[in-house]
């Protein structure tokens, strides 16, 4: 008894020849990789330096002190 593929064969032979063809990081082969692998990542630190220097400024000011 043999289960049916989920996808044709020949469409993952394209698929194989298409990433074993890329010298790349294997992180970096798909079309839109570089937007999840790096874009996004570089926007989280960059977002979380940023409010820990306002955070600083703010504690080495006495900026928003409940009294």
């Amino acid at each position: 008894m043999s289960e049916v593929p989920f996808r044709p064969r020949e469409v993952l032979l394209e698929k194989q020849k298409y990433f074993q063809s890329i010298y790349k990081h294997t992180y970096l082969k798909g079309p839109h990789d570089k937007i999840t692998s790096v874009a996004i990542p570089a926007a989280l630190a960059a977002t979380s330096l940023f409010f820990i220097g306002q955070g600083v400024y703010h504690m080495s000011h006495g900026i928003g002190k409940k009294e």
